[in-house]
């Protein structure tokens, strides 16, 4: 059973008039768990497109690259936007019943965070209410400010991103203990480590991206303090 057709199973229970917000309470374990986190990433996107005013052609096309969406259940991702989107909840509802729908779950909440990002950056742009929106998002979710400051200074760069920025760290901070912090986003990311936790496969592979940017910060900063 792919994880569409739970998704269109789990939708079953709107169209007796269960809020969407009330979902989310039926999804904290695997299998469904998966399924909680893509319709998680899908209606907070819906949400977040309403912040900038419109959903682009660009923003489409990111849940495709987030997800592997296909054809035959195009409708049932569609009718998650959809509902989010029309349904008179405001974000933060959303954003708290994901918050206990992944308590005590960081990474997983940090993956889903991921998601929010490349979708808000997907036009090109980074527009100032998105902002708000997922600073706003991260404090439901309990991530730090710098965990929060860490994600966006791998997706927004208006200029080269700042390495410390990228791992959390700072550059007051010893280079064995930047390691540990290095290693240890390196085993977050790990392909196992995300399924193991719930992340949809579909989702796994933008974990290669951030391989890149956390492997790549750590070569700029050894080569600092070299």
């Amino acid at each position: 059973m792919s994880i569409w057709t739970r998704i269109s199973e789990a939708l079953s229970a709107l169209t007796r008039g269960e809020p969407l917000t009330n979902v989310f309470e039926t999804l904290r374990t695997p299998p469904e768990r998966s399924v909680g986190f893509t319709i998680a990433v899908i209606a907070l996107g819906a949400k977040m497109a309403k912040a900038d005013g419109l959903v682009t052609r660009d923003e489409v096309t990111a849940f495709r690259e987030v997800f592997m969406i296909p054809r035959s259940e195009e409708q049932a991702a569609a009718q998650v936007f959809d509902l989010a989107r029309q349904d008179v909840a405001g974000f933060e509802d959303y954003a708290r019943k994901i918050a206990r729908m992944f308590r005590d779950d960081t990474p997983v909440l940090c993956d889903l965070m991921e998601g929010l990002f490349h979708i808000a950056l997907a036009d090109g742009k980074y527009h100032p209410n998105e902002d708000v929106f997922l600073e706003r998002v991260a404090q439901i979710f309990g991530l730090s400010d710098i965990r929060f400051k860490q994600l966006r200074a791998r997706f927004v760069r208006d200029a080269a991103p700042d390495p410390y920025s990228v791992l959390g760290v700072e550059p007051k901070d010893s280079l064995a203990d930047i390691r540990v912090v290095w290693r240890s986003l390196v085993r977050e990311s790990h392909p196992d480590m995300m399924i193991a936790r719930g992340v949809p496969e579909e989702a796994v592979r933008m974990a290669e991206k951030r391989m890149v940017d956390i492997n790549r910060a750590w070569e700029e900063i050894q080569e600092l303090h070299s």
